[in-house]
């Protein structure tokens, strides 16, 4: 492409101890009814109260919100939205993952738009967002979905998944410090840290990609790819979740830009069919979708293999581009992500349904490098079970 649109958070701080511009960030506007949007755990273990008692101590009336669960389907996006509208809420503030996230800037922009969160899904919706919402600030308390960044909200449907895409859901302020991810469990780290790696490797492929996304994402691997082992046997190291934090945020900002492809849209089905969690659907499904389609992007695999410390030397592209696949198996296999669907318990007798929802993901499957067609999406997720990278046939 001859030029890219480019869009950032209005207002983000990023590293350790952020989250003192909070309580500034808020007196910018002029309000007293705050509700904050979280997960119940989050909730008792306190995290959440280092959100809220600075606000309740500078006089604001905060209200928390904590029904929210992984993967939330549509009907707690819906029920979010109305009591958000009933109880006449200025300002939302989402704590937490990407499901917290994602509910907060829902809860933010319908709360002043009419209708139901399902008449804006990109889908099967059919009304378009015309008023900006109420202000939020975006507080992630894991390093993997980008959310605060990014201007889409995901929901679980019967079969799939859907979002609500707008640029009205971008964040008013972004909040990411590195010390509300230490307490993160290392099964959690390792699936949203590979969803942020994910991110980054796609938005890099995408045929969207552009000279700015590009210096994102190569910086994004490079920071996940030599922390993430580290973190999940070692959550306390600070320079680790430093770097996970970091790079989770701007692999946020170069795929909210130049977007990802193949390995969300076939893990959305996972997620919506059999509930596996958004991170561990894309690092089960990474590896295979990288070699199934890694003829038709081989050179940007190579620039991706070094990022993730790989020695090139003497090595072919066609060499080096299979290695990149390999190490990337290794790297879901090393953090102990189950390498195959089998392994969580999903039988092989859901390819096709699997595949019937994949192929409707046309917004993921658009910027693939290699056409993903229904035969293709179907043999990665064979593949996916029985644990050998394929290739198309190339005729």
């Amino acid at each position: 492409m001859s030029f890219a649109k480019i869009v950032f958070t209005p207002c983000s701080y990023v590293g350790w101890g952020a989250l003192e511009q909070l309580v500034p960030e808020v007196t910018k506007y002029d309000l007293q009814k705050i509700l904050v949007i979280t997960d119940p755990m989050l909730e008792k273990l306190g995290i959440v109260h280092k959100i809220t008692n600075p606000l309740k101590e500078a006089g604001y009336t905060v209200t928390i919100y904590s029904n929210v669960v992984p993967e939330p389907p549509l009907e707690i996006g819906e029920k979010l939205v109305s009591y958000t509208r009933q109880e006449q809420f200025e300002m939302v503030i989402g704590v937490g993952g990407g499901s917290a996230l994602d509910l907060a800037k829902l809860a933010a922009v319908l709360a002043t738009n009419e209708g139901k969160v399902a008449d804006y899904l990109n889908l099967t919706g059919e009304k378009t967002l015309v008023n900006k919402g109420l202000p939020k600030i975006l507080i992630p308390t894991t390093s993997g979905t980008g959310s605060e960044v990014t201007n889409i909200a995901v929901l679980s449907l019967e079969t799939t998944k859907d979002v609500v895409t707008h640029d009205f859901l971008l964040a008013d302020v972004a909040i990411v410090d590195p010390q509300l991810t230490v307490s993160v469990p290392p099964r959690i780290t390792a699936a949203t840290g590979v969803d942020a790696l994910t991110h980054a490797i796609e938005a890099y492929l995408s045929l969207n990609a552009s000279p700015t996304t590009d210096g994102l994402a190569l910086q994004a691997i490079q920071l996940i790819s030599r922390s993430l082992r580290t973190t999940v046997q070692d959550g306390n190291n600070q320079q680790a979740r430093i770097d996970m934090s970091i790079g989770s945020y701007i692999a946020g900002l170069a795929f909210f830009n130049a977007g990802v492809a193949g390995v969300h849209a076939l893990a959305y089905p996972l997620g919506g069919q059999y509930h596996l969690s958004h991170g561990e659907s894309n690092a089960v499904l990474l590896p295979y979708v990288m070699g199934y389609i890694r003829h038709s992007c081989s050179r940007r695999l190579v620039d991706i293999y070094k990022c993730l410390s790989g020695n090139i030397d003497y090595l072919s592209e066609e060499e080096a581009s299979y290695k990149c696949v390999e190490a990337l198996a290794q790297l879901v296999e090393d953090v102990g992500i189950p390498s195959t669907l089998a392994e969580f318990q999903i039988p092989e007798t859901a390819v096709e349904s699997l595949t019937q929802a994949g192929v409707q993901q046309k917004r993921l499957l658009a910027r693939s490098p290699y056409p993903l067609l229904e035969e293709d999406i179907r043999n990665i997720y064979h593949s996916a079970f029985s644990g050998v990278i394929s290739e198309p046939k190339m005729i």
